[in-house]
């Protein structure tokens, strides 16, 4: 019989990350040096990255990233409110994403009936 923690998803999967170079490490290295230079302080503050990065994480729904960038977003300083904005901006983007294919949809509808 599983448990409650017996699920795909393993939250201590996170901090161990890094180990991923295991099978290739000269690739992890290049994706790490530039993960970490996207997320340094540019035109961009490192506080607007990690309310970008969490609504991307619900987009692409990576729970991992989920727990990453909402725990980077409060220490950057953002707020529940703006946090969950962030999300919603997210949402918006994917569901007229998904609508809009919808104009497909209706091209081939109006050709079969025709």
């Amino acid at each position: 019989m599983s448990s409650e923690k017996d699920t795909y998803y393993k939250p201590e999967h996170l901090p161990q990350f890094g180990d991923i170079a295991e099978g290739n490490s000269e690739l992890a290295q290049k994706f790490f040096s530039y993960y970490g230079a996207v997320f340094e302080e540019g035109a961009l503050s490192k506080r607007e990255k990690s309310l970008i990065a969490l609504a991307v994480a619900h987009a692409v729904q990576c729970p991992y990233c989920i727990d990453a960038y909402s725990k980077s977003s409060l220490q950057q300083g953002s707020d529940l409110e703006e946090m969950t904005e962030a999300i919603h901006v997210a949402t918006a983007i994917r569901g007229g994403a998904s609508l809009i294919h919808g104009l497909q949809m209706m091209e081939h509808a109006n050709k079969m009936s025709m």
